[in-house]
């Protein structure tokens, strides 16, 4: 069984700066409120204007990822794309990415475990490489969280913390024993559920349901 390792990662933010002062425009908040909670002075949030987009920022790092393992779009044999933000119901990030870096035509999975969602793909990635199925396989983790963000004082505990931005990663196969990912342990705890949910769009409140709304 091979072993996979890193050999590239890539990440973009937005320009668009957004400190804690910024934020008192909107919501009862100040500067030291969020940094004694947070640890946060300023996030990254898209500007409309700019065209970034979940994918968008995706293929920005992952063009970065490539070129720092010395690879080419072409050695990458599969995708995998992380985000709880997709710019469409579906197709998803992954087959964007595709498109937009002009690769040829291989896999690309989507995952959607949220703020776990990075680690997950990783793993997914791993287990291609480990039973030699890919030898170079893309890891995209990217969010458009603060277009979801309720922006007043009503949401300030969330909103202080999200930002947007993408990270990748290019795992490859590798004979060394005992280097590159060495385990996964990956666990879930579906009764606290309800208490993150984001409700639609879903099969319970599909498209009759928000055209009446």
């Amino acid at each position: 069984m091979y072993n996979s390792k890193i050999i590239g990662l890539g990440h973009y933010v937005p320009e668009n700066v957004v400190t804690n002062n910024d934020l008192k425009e909107f919501m009862e908040t100040s500067d030291e409120w969020i940094e004694e909670r947070t640890g946060i002075k300023e996030r990254r949030w898209i500007d409309p204007k700019s065209g970034d987009t979940t994918a968008v920022m995706g293929a920005k790092a992952a063009r970065i990822a490539i070129e720092r393992a010395e690879l080419t779009k072409d050695d990458i044999d599969f995708i995998v794309f992380a985000t709880l933000s997709p710019d469409m119901y579906f197709p998803g990030g992954g087959v964007q990415v595709q498109e937009m870096l002009d690769m040829p035509t291989i896999g690309a999975l989507d995952v959607r475990n949220q703020c776990s969602g990075f680690i997950y793909a990783m793993s997914v990635a791993d287990q291609f490489i480990k039973t030699g199925m890919y030898k170079n396989i893309l890891v995209i983790g990217a969010e458009n969280h603060s277009g979801g963000l309720e922006k007043s004082t009503r949401g300030r505990n969330v909103t202080v913390i999200f930002g947007d931005g993408a990270g990748a990663a290019v795992l490859s196969r590798s004979e060394e024993a005992g280097k590159g990912i060495l385990s996964s342990h990956l666990h879930s705890e579906g009764k606290h559920a309800k208490e993150l949910v984001l409700e639609g769009p879903s099969t319970q409140r599909w498209v009759p349901e928000i055209l009446r709304s």
